[in-house]
C-alpha cells in the first residue's frame, strides 16, 4: 500500500515537527502567526505521548499530519467540551494532491464518529489566514468563538456536529 494512515509514535516526532515547520513557514511569511511555528521537537514528542497525532504517509513519508486532543486532554479554558482538531499540516512539496482533505476526513469520520461516538468537533484558525476559514465552511463547519492566541494572532474557533439535532422526530411513539 503506497498511502497510510497511522496514530503517531514518539520516535516520529523530529519527522512531525519538520513537517509541521515547512508547512507553517508559508504562513509566518504572511504574518500569520500559530504558536507551533514557533514549536521545538521535544513539544511535538510530548503532544504525541500525551494526544492523538495522526500522520498521513506516501512512501513512508510523511505528507499530512493533524493532531486531536480529546475533552479530558483540555484546560479549564477550552471553549468546547468536544474533541479539538489542531496542528493540521500538509507537507508543501504535496499540496493540491487531496492528502489534507484524506486526513482531515479520517480524523473525523473514522476515529471521531465512528469509533468514539463524538457528536462533534471543533478546531481554530487565524482569522487572517488566506483559505483555512473558508475550507472549514465548506466541509460544515461553523464559527462559534473568538480569542488571541499567545504570539496575538486573532483566532476563529468552529464547530461541526456530526449529528445535528432533527427538526421533526423520525417516529412517534403512541
Amino acid at each position: 500500500m503506497s498511502q497510510l494512515i497511522e496514530v503517531a509514535r514518539p520516535d516520529d516526532a523530529e519527522e512531525i515537527f519538520a513537517l509541521l515547520q515547512r508547512a507553517y513557514a508559508a504562513l509566518v511569511a504572511l504574518d500569520v502567526h500559530f504558536t507551533i511555528s514557533q514549536g521545538n521537537v521535544e513539544q511535538v514528542r510530548r503532544v504525541i505521548e500525551q494526544e492523538t497525532v495522526l500522520v498521513l504517509r506516501k512512501w513512508k513519508r510523511a505528507v499530512a499530519t493533524v493532531t486531536v486532543r480529546f475533552p479530558w486532554q483540555q484546560d479549564e479554558n477550552a471553549p468546547s467540551s468536544l474533541p479539538f482538531i489542531h496542528w493540521f499540516a500538509v507537507d508543501p512539496d504535496y499540496k493540491g494532491q487531496g492528502f489534507g482533505r484524506d486526513i482531515i476526513t479520517y480524523a473525523e469520520e473514522t476515529l471521531l464518529k465512528e469509533t468514539l461516538k463524538a457528536p462533534g468537533v471543533y478546531l481554530a484558525t487565524a482569522i487572517k489566514h488566506p483559505w483555512l476559514s473558508e475550507l472549514y465552511l465548506r466541509r460544515g463547519y461553523q464559527p462559534f468563538h473568538h480569542r488571541t492566541n499567545p504570539l496575538g494572532e486573532a483566532l476563529v474557533f468552529l464547530k461541526k456536529e456530526f449529528n445535528p439535532p432533527a427538526d421533526q422526530p423520525i417516529a412517534k411513539i403512541a
